[in-house]
C-alpha cells in the first residue's frame, strides 16, 4: 500500500478498529486508511499499536490510537 487511494469507498468517513496491532485488526485498519477512511486504532498492547499508526500515518492516512481494553470482563 504504498500508495494510498485518495479517492476510496470510505473517502470521508471515520472507523474504529479494535484489536488493530496485530493479525485481523491491523489488517483491517490497513484496508480501511487505504480506502480513505480516518481510523482509529484501539488496542490493549501501546507499542505495537503505535506502530500500526505510524506505519498508516507515514503513507499518508489519518489514523489515531487509543490505548484500552473493549473486551468485557
Amino acid at each position: 500500500m504504498a500508495n494510498p487511494i485518495r479517492n476510496g469507498r470510505l473517502m470521508g468517513k471515520r472507523s474504529i478498529v479494535t484489536g488493530s496491532a496485530m493479525g485481523l485488526g491491523e489488517a483491517v485498519a490497513r484496508r480501511f486508511a487505504h480506502e480513505g477512511a480516518a481510523v482509529v486504532c484501539v488496542d490493549v498492547k501501546p507499542v505495537p499499536n503505535e506502530q500500526t499508526v505510524q506505519s498508516l500515518l507515514d503513507q499518508g492516512g489519518q489514523a489515531y490510537s487509543v490505548i484500552g481494553d473493549v473486551s468485557s470482563s
